[in-house]
C-alpha cells in the first residue's frame, strides 16, 4: 500500500519537467505518473487543494505535497506499529523509482529524500510516541527487546501557538509492545487547525521521540463502504487552510562541518527565537561551485517543527563535493537563509 502519488520537492520537478510545462500540471506531468488507473495524480492534487488550499504555483504545490506525503506515510507506518500483532505486516509501494516519477517513492530518482521519507523515518523510531487518527488516542510503541522507561510530554497548541492542554507523565513501556496512554481531549473554541506535540524523554531528559501533528476540528471523513483496491473515497476533507495564516517565525541556525571517514558531516543547531511555532523547517546542504544540493544525503531528521524558544540539533552525512558548503534553511513560515 501507499498514498500513491509522491510529488518530489521543487528542485526535482524542475529537473524532470520542461520549463514551459512546469505549471500548471499537464500531460507532461502525466507522462511521469503511471498507466491505467495511475495515469494522473488528480486524486492527490484534488485532496491537497481541498485540505490545504488551492496551490498558487509550482513552489506552493511542491511544499504542500511534502506536508501531505509526510502525514500520509507517517500514519500508514504508525498504524502498523501500533497494531503489529493484529496486522500481519505492511509493504510500502515502493522505495524508489528507476526514472523521474510523481508516484511510488520515498526518495526520488535523483536520490533526494522528501516529506514521505522523513514521515516514514519518524514513524519507524524504535521507541515512538504517536497519535491515533482512528480514535484520537495517544500511544507509545516500543520495538526493542527491553522495557523503555520514559517521560511523556503532551501539548495541544492552537494556531497562535498558545498551549490549550498539557500533560506530563512517567511511563514504563514493555518490550515489543504498544501502550495506549490517553485520549486527546476535545476542547471548545479551538482553532479549526491546531497542533499536537508529543515528546518522549529518557531518564536523563534526553530526547527519545519528538513528533508533531497538525490536526483539524473537521477531520477527513472516509467512505469506507465504497473502498476499492485502488482508493477509498472521501466524503469531506480536513481543513488545514489555517496553516497559511501562521505568523512568521525566526529560526537561528549554526552549522559546523566535520569528517567521518570518507563522509563529511554537517552538524546543525536550530533555535526558534519567535513566540510562534516554526513549522516544517527544511534543511539542505549545498555545494559550491554549482549551488546544488549534495545528494545522496542521510539526515537524522528533516522537515522539523520547533516550539517557541526550542532548540534542536540534527546532522547530515554525505560524500563531500566541491570546494565549499552552504546550509540552506527554509520552512512553511520561515524565511530562507543560507550559511557557509
Amino acid at each position: 500500500t501507499s498514498p500513491g502519488p509522491a510529488v518530489p520537492p521543487v528542485e526535482s520537478l524542475r529537473r524532470m519537467l520542461p520549463p514551459d510545462h512546469l505549471w500548471p500540471p499537464d500531460e507532461y506531468w502525466n507522462y511521469h505518473a503511471g498507466s491505467g488507473r495511475f495515469t494522473t495524480i488528480t486524486i492527490f492534487s484534488d485532496a491537497l487543494a481541498a485540505r490545504y488550499g488551492a496551490p498558487t504555483g509550482l513552489e506552493d504545490f511542491a511544499e504542500k505535497s511534502q506536508l501531505m506525503t509526510y502525514e500520509s506515510e507517517r500514519a500508514m507506518f504508525e498504524a502498523y506499529t501500533r497494531n503489529r500483532y493484529t496486522a500481519g505486516g505492511v509493504i510500502q509501494w515502493m522505495l524508489n523509482n528507476a526514472w523521474p516519477s510523481l508516484i511510488w517513492h520515498l526518495y526520488d530518482y535523483y536520490l533526494r529524500p522528501a516529506g514521505g521519507y522523513f514521515g516514514t523515518k519518524k514513524a519507524c523510531e524504535p521507541v515512538h510516541a504517536m497519535y491515533s487518527y482512528d480514535d484520537g488516542t495517544i500511544a507509545v510503541t516500543n520495538g526493542a527487546d527491553t522495557a523503555a522507561r520514559v517521560a511523556l510530554h503532551v501539548r495541544l497548541l492552537d494556531l497562535a501557538s498558545a498551549t490549550r492542554f498539557a500533560l506530563d507523565t512517567a511511563l514504563t513501556v514493555p518490550a515489543d509492545s504498544s501502550l495506549r496512554v490517553l485520549a486527546v481531549p476535545k476542547l471548545e473554541d479551538l482553532s479549526p487547525t491546531y497542533f499536537l506535540d508529543l515528546r518522549l524523554l529518557d531518564a536523563r531528559g534526553g530526547p527519545v521521540s519528538t513528533n508533531l501533528y497538525w490536526l483539524s476540528t473537521t477531520p477527513d471523513q472516509m467512505d469506507f463502504a465504497r473502498s476499492t483496491g485502488f482508493v477509498t473515497p472521501v466524503r469531506s476533507y480536513a481543513d488545514f487552510t489555517g496553516l497559511r495564516t501562521l505568523p512568521a517565525a525566526e529560526v537561528q541556525d549554526a552549522v559546523r562541518f566535520t569528517r567521518d571517514g570518507a563522509d563529511e558531516v554537517a552538524h546543525v543547531r536550530l533555535t526558534n527565537t519567535a513566540s510562534t511555532l516554526a513549522f516544517f523547517v527544511r534543511l539542505q546542504v549545498m555545494s559550491e561551485p554549482g549551488d546544488e544540493e549534495i545528494l545522496p544525503v542521510r539526515w537524522g531528521d528533516n522537515y522539523v517543527s520547533l516550539l517557541p524558544g526550542e532548540s534542536r540539533e540534527v546532522a547530515a552525512h554525505y560524500r563531500p563535493r566541491g570546494t565549499k558548503r552552504e546550509l540552506v534553511v527554509s520552512g512553511w513560515n520561515v524565511h530562507r537563509t543560507e550559511r557557509r
